[in-house]
């Protein structure tokens, strides 16, 4: 097959996705690898997989977001997964407190099956190279599918 676990597939329009924008509940924070050592030092993750070699080897960083516009509530609120060398800052004011409307660039997306036993659905992890609005220097980065060789 020629799509393989872990494409991510450009979305070039941000509003077809979440014509509503996105809500940050609470900060951008570094992802963290798993270590199965509790006593070793937390190491934040870099988007590179030693095993296929493919990456942009930029560090990542995780945002809980919630989707308005979904409907079941189990899905609402994901995961969306920064690659940029430093954190994105979001621009927009506080709605409430913690929380802030969040419009994405260069936004991508890999299938995954989440769900456990016989109720399994396709979803989405969502990665994206900046916040709309952030002048931090996250920006400017090029996505997975653009990394020259």
């Amino acid at each position: 097959m020629a799509i393989t676990r872990g494409f991510r597939f450009q979305v070039p329009n941000f509003r077809e996705v979440f014509p509503k924008d996105l809500i940050l509940m609470g900060e951008i924070e570094p992802l963290i690898k798993y270590n199965p050592d509790r006593n070793a030092m937390p190491e934040q993750r870099r988007d590179f997989d030693p095993k296929t070699g493919t990456g942009t080897g930029l560090l990542m960083w995780k945002a809980n977001v919630t989707d308005p516009t979904e409907l079941k509530a189990n899905r609402a609120s994901f995961a969306l997964w920064f690659i940029a060398e430093v954190v994105p800052i979001p621009q927009a004011e506080e709605s409430l407190p913690g929380m802030r409307r969040l419009v994405v660039e260069g936004l991508m997306a890999e299938p995954k099956i989440a769900g456990q036993g016989d109720f399994k659905y396709q979803s989405y992890q969502f990665y994206a190279t900046g916040i709309a609005g952030d002048n931090s220097g996250a920006k400017g980065n090029r996505p997975v599918a653009d990394k020259a060789a």
